[in-house]
């Protein structure tokens, strides 16, 4: 009994409806846990990147050292140093092309903002399919359940005499279903809320970070531009 009960057993029993939508459910984990993993080396990653850059930024280092430090760096730009790189970068060429001060800045600003929707698109990328799992993983796998349970009362209907041993097998394949959607649809819930908590701590950091930046470029393009106003008189 044990053996004919036996979760393999039942699985390779069952309707092929319901075998699909075991399959389709197992698939769905399996993606769900690698973008599990890899999500979060690239949060991990950032986090450092993070802590790394904000050291160097305010040491006390010559901004346009770090500058060039930034650009000699072989790893692709992420992170603050995108939004650094992006804002220096124009606000440098800005600078010689124009001396209205508030057009540096208001061009220093955009450049950085440009940066940061493609950090917000980098941190939320994947994360709308753990969404999605998180919220039909339950109903696909009631759905095969529903079926599973139809098709053993439809079998019901054939025996003469219907006893618990008669009605087990097909109920348990159909709640093997179930119990797959909820495997699949609890750690795409949890690793969601997670990543979406960390991508919005992140991007609040590089929020503030921008601000200060621009803070630091705006007191120096306003220094610049009195000093070659007052040479001017």
């Amino acid at each position: 009994m044990d053996s004919e009960l036996s979760v393999w057993s039942l699985i390779s029993n069952a309707g092929v409806l319901v075998q699909l939508v075991m399959l389709l459910l197992a698939a769905a984990s399996v993606v769900s846990w690698a973008l599990i993993f890899q999500r979060s080396q690239v949060f991990r990653k950032a986090r450092q990147a993070q802590l790394a850059f904000e050291e160097r930024f305010w040491s006390g280092m010559d901004l346009g050292q770090l500058y060039r430090e930034v650009n000699a760096e072989p790893t692709p730009f992420s992170g603050m140093e995108s939004l650094f790189r992006a804002g220096f970068k124009e606000f440098s060429r800005l600078r010689q092309q124009s001396r209205d001060a508030d057009a540096v800045m208001e061009g220093t600003q955009r450049a950085m903002r440009v940066a940061f929707s493609r950090e917000q698109e980098r941190f939320e990328a994947h994360l709308p399919f753990l969404a999605t799992v998180g919220s039909t993983s339950p109903y696909v796998g009631l759905f095969g359940t529903v079926w599973g349970i139809m098709n053993s009362f439809r079998g019901l209907a054939q025996v003469q005499q219907a006893t618990l041993a008669t009605v087990a097998p097909g109920i348990s394949e159909a709640l093997i279903a179930t119990a797959m959607g909820l495997f699949a649809a609890i750690p795409a819930v949890i690793a969601y809320n997670r990543f979406s908590t960390k991508s919005d701590a992140l991007l609040k950091h590089y929020e503030t970070f921008a601000e200060e930046f621009s803070s630091i470029l705006h007191r120096r393009v306003h220094s610049a531009s009195n000093s070659t106003d007052r040479g001017a008189e």
